[in-house]
């Protein structure tokens, strides 16, 4: 004959898988995001060097938006690769957790650099792009990788410095190359030398 269940015992039960749900949630929100793929950004800084390069000899704004979309399409495949690699490789999901807030937390800022970058091609003004590129990134990267390796936030301040500096100097170009070219190369490797890739 089966012992009676004490009363109370599945409520018990309960009580424990609704605390480790909540501790898991808590883990979950104050986890780092390592997966952050150094290679990847180091091979987008490459291919930023030439698309600089390129970019600065077209006569037009349309051209000179040209090169540095075909660089933003080739640095996207490769950037979402290495990060999808990556978050395998680490066990970490970028639906959830510290993946997803990374994401989430990178993204308005980008989004406001397409937006007003397009209203400036439209009116034909080109004079602010590389300012407004580099500190939108930058401050993408700061809020993204807040989360993230110790690296991440250091390299967003990095371009918001340089878009400072392409505020103030007619260099606009040089900036560019600086930053997604220089920095990506150098924090890429960086980071890949020590956090794994």
């Amino acid at each position: 004959m089966h012992e009676p269940i004490p009363r109370g015992a599945n409520g018990s039960e309960d009580q424990a898988a609704e605390h480790l749900r909540f501790i898991r949630e808590v883990m979950e929100r104050t986890a780092s995001f390592t997966a952050v793929p150094g290679w990847s950004m180091f091979w987008v800084g490459l291919m930023a060097l030439p698309a600089a390069f390129l970019a600065a000899r077209q006569p037009t704004v349309d051209r000179f938006l040209l090169v540095w979309l075909f660089a933003l399409v080739a640095a996207l495949a490769v950037g979402v690769t290495g990060l999808r690699r990556k978050a395998h490789r680490s066990g970490v999901s970028l639906r959830s957790g510290p993946g997803r807030k990374y994401i989430l937390n990178m993204a308005p800022p980008l989004v406001a650099g397409i937006v007003l970058t397009v209203a400036l091609w439209q009116r034909g003004d080109a004079e602010m792009l590389a300012a407004i590129w580099l500190l939108l990134y930058g401050a993408g990267t700061i809020t993204g990788g807040g989360n993230s390796v110790g690296l991440i936030p250091v390299l967003g301040l990095l371009f918001m410095a340089l878009g400072v500096l392409a505020l103030l100097l007619p260099l606009d170009h040089w900036m560019l190359a600086t930053g997604f070219g220089g920095l990506h190369i150098g924090f890429g490797l960086a980071i890949a030398r020590k956090y794994g890739g």
